[in-house]
């Protein structure tokens, strides 16, 4: 195709207006469907997060008590994974370098809560949520070892 001057031949022409806003209707309608189910995904994340530190956590304390013959005392805590307690029943066999490196805080930032005995089964290691009350619904629910 011979290009004459002062026309634009139709391969350097580009888009015109009407080509251009249906395609920005068509990402708007697209943005307006994906959008809210890309944005409760955090959410979600943070309690798979939180399930799978508590099972991590739980593991750490059935090998505590197959040392130990008992879990820790509410008092000790979780640190008794990580520091050998120092009162309480103090552990005979608590093993060098403790059961886990660190103790994680939950996805929203708190330290998760212990118990034992438990409320909820024979001990309990749970994180209150996001709204880091006991109870709650949705986002704000406790997520425990109850659960798993």
């Amino acid at each position: 195709m011979i290009s004459r001057p002062g026309r634009l031949s139709r391969i350097t022409r580009g888009f015109t207006l009407i080509e251009i806003m249906v395609v920005v209707a068509i990402l708007g309608i697209l943005a307006a469907l994906v959008v809210p189910k890309i944005m409760g995904r955090p959410d979600e994340a943070r309690i798979v997060a939180a399930r799978q530190d508590i099972a991590s956590i739980r593991q750490a304390l059935n090998l505590y008590r197959l040392d130990n013959v008992r879990y820790p005392a509410t008092e000790q805590g979780l640190q008794a994974l990580v520091e050998k307690p120092v009162s309480g029943p103090i552990p005979d066999n608590w093993k060098a370098g403790g059961y886990l490196e660190r103790l994680p805080n939950d996805p929203w930032g708190a330290p998760y809560q212990y118990l034992n005995p438990g409320l909820r089964g024979e001990v309990d290691v749970f994180s209150l949520g996001a709204d880091g009350a006991p109870g709650g619904e949705g986002n704000n629910a406790d997520i425990g070892s109850w659960e798993l």
